[in-house]
């Protein structure tokens, strides 16, 4: 591609990120009293491997700090009160970017300071409306790679989506259709989108295209009259809304460049680029249907095309001679193993290889030494995991690291053949370990992370839960975890929350989770199940709940509370069932759906009708979401069927609905309209909005009154 012919692309986006400077920031000097329990995660190492930039909200909001591996000395880098939610240290150590979220809302900026905590700037994301987020470093640490989601000017006549009111929801609400690819079906489930799903490159307005993060408009509004406008063009009658990504210089001395373009939002990341420039590694395409691009970035053209499962980000790496891409990858595969990729002078693909693999388990992260040579592999052995060390240049078989908790959410290297990783367990907060190079073991726990006996208040016991294998009503075989209150004698049922991770793609982990040791602490076992659709069992189980499989989802949640109730577990006449997000919805459906089952229900920033939702989440949310629920105009009447308003009749008992205010990933009219119609049925039905919170819970106090509201509320219609 000429460069004019490139400038002209760049001038038709929207326009490129331009640094943005702050004021230095002054918690670099000030290192506030930490909280008695905190956590510690998202750790980014400087090239000597010394130092470690992390994310801690020791002071009550997750903030940017730095400190020393292997001392007790940290600094607070940016005293602001926005959370952070990335952080990534340049290779060569000048700078520290990461992305943060303005009043805890969904639309996020990155960032860069240095790490004495002057220079700090907004590198992408400054403009009203838009959001960014982190890509790679280039890996001589003189651009980073940001993406960049902002609605397109528009291009016709504005028509106003009406909106209906959500005591009444109008299942007929009007869409646009989406391109003809979006017409594809898997077999029998509703899944839309087929091989491809959008261009890389300069057009990137391919049909198949969607998010993954959460990046919306505010919530569904009680009246007609106060209807959202929306675009021509796009699944919800506005015209698709671009991702572009860049490498940014934060110093401002070089002009950003463009390294891909996708329609739709919240999915396209650069993972990677290699040693010389030449080629990026990309992130693009729907939820269930993600694939890794090498795009050259002289003219934007694509190369090897390869799908990856959904997960962790950080999908691979070129070796030094860009000849290879080492890929964390389910392609043509149940389960994610290592793959090596050969690429030829194009970056085309002329080989592909198994480097790791295993029969049962997903790779589930994957990170590189400084010299590409060694890997790092963290395995999802049934929702806990387990790590290994493999030589890349070598036929050495993988080294196992042994861990001292239950699960790694993050590995990064730390200078020459070190390593930093975030742990997590169900017998500790989040926190940062270190393995020195040539360290078989993680040598220790850093100084600043929560210390393990620090866990719960004084008194109160941490729970390990156990790990149950129920079997769904058609024979498929589901997974989860049990706690049980301490102080219950043994073959004792007790009262029992079924509690639902989101997703649907998200699977239950045995971490420390406040929530459920809120709810042990009340005398409440906990049951948290991996229904079908969640991930860590496999492609085809991530799948089993598309289209009509949802009906199937929703009587799991059922199959889960009859299993535990038939251990000899849970008492049946004292069970509740709780979830956020899409577990939310899962909360109000089985509420509808069985109702002669649960005495309660706590959901969490859940839909509850997917029309509404539809309407009033942004383009680029709305076709993620197609592609895992149904098509609001093709599927319109499956929808329907889908969606716990159209069965509210049904509800018996008290809910309790949580929202943050600012969500606008499932907007707060979804729990608004849901709490309407209990009441107007005569039914007890409250709701609780978090202020300064969007779709996930971030500040202490909000979190602590969250967890206390729906302990309180258990407690009193489980009779307790």
């Amino acid at each position: 591609m000429a460069a004019d012919a490139r400038d002209r692309l760049i001038g038709e986006m929207s326009a490129a990120p331009v640094p943005v400077p702050l004021a230095d920031a002054a918690g670099a000097r000030d290192t506030p009293r930490p909280l008695v329990a905190h956590g510690c995660w998202y750790p980014s190492a400087d090239p000597t491997g010394e130092w470690v930039a992390f994310i801690c909200d020791r002071t009550g909001v997750p903030q940017l700090w730095t400190g020393a591996v292997n001392g007790t000395e940290i600094h607070l880098l940016d005293a602001d009160p926005d959370p952070v939610t990335e952080v990534s240290w340049s290779p060569d150590g000048r700078w520290i970017a990461y992305t943060v979220a303005p009043g805890g809302g969904e639309h996020t900026r990155v960032l860069c300071v240095r790490p004495d905590g002057t220079g700090r700037r907004i590198v992408a994301g400054a403009d009203a409306g838009s959001s960014a987020y982190l890509g790679c470093w280039t890996r001589d640490g003189s651009a980073v790679a940001v993406t960049v989601a902002e609605p397109p000017p528009p291009t016709g006549p504005t028509v106003r989506t009406v909106l209906p009111e959500p005591s009444a929801p109008d299942h007929g609400t009007a869409f646009g259709d989406l391109p003809a690819g979006w017409a594809e079906r898997d077999g029998p489930a509703t899944l839309l989108g087929g091989t491809g799903h959008g261009e890389v490159g300069p057009d990137g307005g391919g049909p198949g295209h969607g998010p993954e993060g959460p990046v919306h408009e505010p919530g569904v509004p009680d009246h007609a009259s106060d209807a959202p406008v929306h675009e021509e063009g796009g699944l919800d009658g506005g015209a698709p809304d671009r991702l572009t990504a860049y490498l940014v210089d934060p110093s401002g001395l070089g002009s950003p460049v463009l390294v891909a373009a996708e329609s739709g939002a919240a999915t396209l990341r650069v993972c990677d680029v290699d040693q010389d420039g030449r080629f990026a590694l990309v992130r693009r395409g729907p939820r269930g249907r993600r694939e890794a691009v090498v795009v050259r970035t002289a003219d934007l053209t694509t190369g090897s095309v390869l799908r990856v499962g959904d997960g962790d980000p950080w999908i691979g790496r070129f070796s030094q001679d860009g000849r290879t891409l080492w890929l964390r990858s389910d392609h043509e595969r149940r389960f994610a193993a290592l793959l090596a990729a050969t690429l030829d002078e194009d970056g085309g693909r002329v080989g592909l290889s198994v480097v790791a693999e295993r029969e049962d388990s997903d790779l589930e992260l994957l990170a590189f030494a400084e010299d590409g040579r060694t890997a790092a592999l963290a395995w999802n052995v049934r929702g806990a995991s387990e790590l290994e060390t493999l030589s890349l240049s070598t036929a050495a078989r993988p080294r196992e690291v042994p861990l001292p908790h239950e699960v790694v959410t993050r590995i990064t290297r730390a200078g020459p053949g070190g390593m930093v990783l975030a742990l997590s367990g169900s017998q500790r907060r989040p926190g940062v370990w270190w393995a020195p190079p040539g360290a078989g073991t993680l040598s220790a726990r850093t100084p600043w992370s929560s210390r393990d006996e620090d866990a719960v208040p004084p008194g109160r016991p941490p729970v390990r839960p156990v790990p149950l294998r129920p079997t769904a009503r058609d024979g498929l075989r589901l997974g989860g975890w049990y706690y049980r209150a301490p102080g219950r004698d043994a073959g004792r049922p007790g009262p029992c929350v079924i509690h639902l991770h989101g997703g649907p793609e998200e699977q239950e982990r045995p971490v420390f989770d406040p929530l459920y040791h809120e709810l042990l602490g009340r005398g409440l076992d906990v049951f948290a199940p991996d229904v079908r659709g969640s991930s860590g069992w496999g492609r085809p189980f991530v799948d089993a709940d598309l289209g009509t499989g949802r009906f199937a989802a929703i009587d799991d949640v059922a199959d889960c509370a009859a299993h535990v109730v038939l251990d000899g577990l849970a008492d049946p006449t004292r069970l509740a069932v709780m979830g956020r997000s899409y577990g939310g919805y899962l909360t109000m459906a089985s509420l509808v759906w069985h109702p002669e089952l649960f005495r309660t229900g706590v959901a969490v920033c859940g839909m509850s009708d997917l029309s509404t939702f539809f309407a009033g989440t942004e383009p680029w949310i709305a076709e993620s979401a197609a592609h895992k629920y149904g098509h609001p105009v093709r599927d319109r009447e499956l929808l329907r069927s889908l969606s716990p308003m159209s069965r509210v009749d049904a509800l018996r008992v008290p809910l309790l609905a949580v929202h943050g205010e600012h969500d606008t990933n499932v907007p707060p009219g979804e729990s608004e309209q849901m709490v309407r119609a209990a009441r107007e049925r005569g039914l007890p039905a409250e709701m609780l909005t978090l202020r300064d919170e969007g779709h996930e819970f971030r500040r202490a106090d909000n979190r602590r009154l969250f967890r206390r509201a729906a302990a309180d509320w258990m407690q009193r219609h489980l009779g307790l």
